[in-house]
């Protein structure tokens, strides 16, 4: 079983943070074949954590993890406070795959959602 995870900021303001799980949840409808389920989990301020959200993937079965950042730039928290909390995570499953794709930011994608809007 192959889960994504959207992994964004986190925000003291709660709202934000349940639109990432929002997000979360209408992107796990469109879940291409071979993945089971979609979570979301945040750097810091909110819950949950990286660590909390790769233990209950795995938990549940999961065999194998996408991690998605959902960050348009390639700042400190993308280069390195990221790959730090999934190594840390990933102690505790050393014979499960886990993959960090490229940040939401670097997506080809993003040039037709940023040209879409402007009518």
């Amino acid at each position: 079983m192959k889960y994504l995870l959207l992994v964004a900021h986190g925000s003291r303001r709660q709202a934000s943070n349940e639109e990432v799980q929002t997000l979360a949840g209408r992107v796990e409808k469109q879940l291409p074949n071979g993945f089971s389920g979609v979570k979301a989990a945040f750097l810091e301020l909110a819950s949950p954590s990286i660590e909390m959200a790769i233990d209950a993937c795995y938990e549940e079965g999961a065999s194998e993890l996408l991690i998605l950042p959902y960050f348009l730039s390639a700042g400190t928290h993308v280069a390195k406070d990221m790959p730090t909390e999934v190594a840390k995570a990933m102690d505790k499953w050393p014979d499960k795959k886990v993959e960090i794709a490229s940040h939401i930011g670097s997506l080809d994608p993003m040039i037709d959602l940023i040209t879409s809007v402007c009518h």
